[in-house]
């Protein structure tokens, strides 16, 4: 199992490598459609969360993160 993880970790690291921008563009998606979520009458409980907004900001952060490290 440690090792299936290794080897994901390792195709991840080199995939995001050459892509720095994606977590950042896939954020700011999430942030979008949290967005119109907000417009859209009876979305429930999926607009009042902000859901798609938070994990549009945590991506970002990360994001950022990953593409400074790398």
């Amino acid at each position: 199992m440690i090792d299936i993880m290794n080897r994901f970790i390792d195709w991840l690291d080199e995939f995001l490598a050459h892509r720095k921008g994606l977590l950042l563009l896939i954020s700011i998606g999430f942030i979008i459609i949290n967005f119109i979520f907000q417009l859209i009458p009876g979305m429930g409980w999926l607009a009042r969360s902000n859901l798609f907004l938070h994990l549009g900001v945590i991506l970002g952060l990360v994001g950022v993160m990953v593409a400074w490290a790398l």
